[in-house]
């Protein structure tokens, strides 16, 4: 509903692509080998529309809308290309020395949604690209912390491992899931270092006119609000998944109605 009418194909080709291929990387039960061969062809089927040519048949559905919106809105390709090199990374790299390794991964898998989302609606000044990369890298962030009940088992610690070090918590404590004081508060600092990303980026709202704009709002206020949930269940989420409900929507709405520069 908040989604412009005349961009609604565009982002729906743009999320149709990146919803592919990150399944491509991390669901169903084929081999990394072949997640990698699978995502080495969609990257082919990327360069062939790109460059005016049909795509293969397999994933026609995808790159079909997705020629559409390239040719009517001139997306860039590199934004692409990233999303593809970070899913290709999900295949072999399940461990981050630290923030600025963590920060490069979401630098491709989170940041160029943003990107192509603001070069739809016009606007390309530098400020905003900053802010619109914290908001994403802060959204993908706290997807991590959400999901730590849920990554660990399946061998990915996305916490910097630096970060477990200083809390005094080897992996195996984490990919064991082992509640502890150090460990919340180990997720804690990870949950105040996305939350002060957030707010870097929040400023964006006011800069982004009409239904994007409200659009943009609740997603920031979405995403705080997952932090409150972690925050209300005392940062225990290596036990448990927080889920946003019915009951979260009117406190999103509000806050995103009284957000101010």
């Amino acid at each position: 509903m908040l989604c412009p009418p005349n961009l609604r194909p565009a982002i729906a080709a743009i999320y149709s692509y990146a919803r592919t291929a990150d399944d491509l990387a991390d669901e169903g039960e084929a081999t990394p080998a072949q997640r990698l061969a699978d995502l080495a062809a969609y990257r082919a089927d990327l360069h062939d529309v790109a460059r005016g040519l049909s795509p293969s048949p397999r994933w026609q559905a995808v790159f079909t809308p997705l020629a559409t919106a390239i040719s009517a809105h001139q997306l860039p390709i590199a934004l692409l290309e990233d999303l593809l090199s970070a899913f290709e990374q999900d295949v072999h790299l399940a461990r981050y020395a630290d923030r600025f390794e963590l920060l490069d991964y979401c630098r491709r898998s989170a940041n160029p949604v943003g990107r192509l989302l603001l070069h739809l609606y016009d606007i390309r000044d530098a400020k905003a690209l900053r802010q619109s990369d914290a908001i994403c890298s802060a959204l993908q962030l706290i997807n991590f912390w959400q999901d730590l009940s849920v990554d660990l088992p399946r061998g990915r610690l996305y916490i910097p491992l630096d970060q477990c070090s200083a809390y005094g918590l080897s992996e195996f404590e984490l990919i064991t899931r082992r509640d502890s004081a150090a460990a919340r508060d180990l997720v804690r600092a990870q949950c105040e270092w996305a939350r002060g990303l957030m707010a870097e980026g929040a400023p964006l709202v006011h800069q982004v006119d009409g239904r994007a704009g409200w659009e943009l709002r609740g997603v920031v206020q979405g995403g705080l609000r997952v932090l409150d949930k972690i925050a209300a269940m005392r940062f225990d989420t290596l036990q448990r998944r927080p889920k946003l409900g019915r009951r979260d929507w009117l406190p999103i709405a509000w806050n995103a109605l009284v957000m101010r520069p």
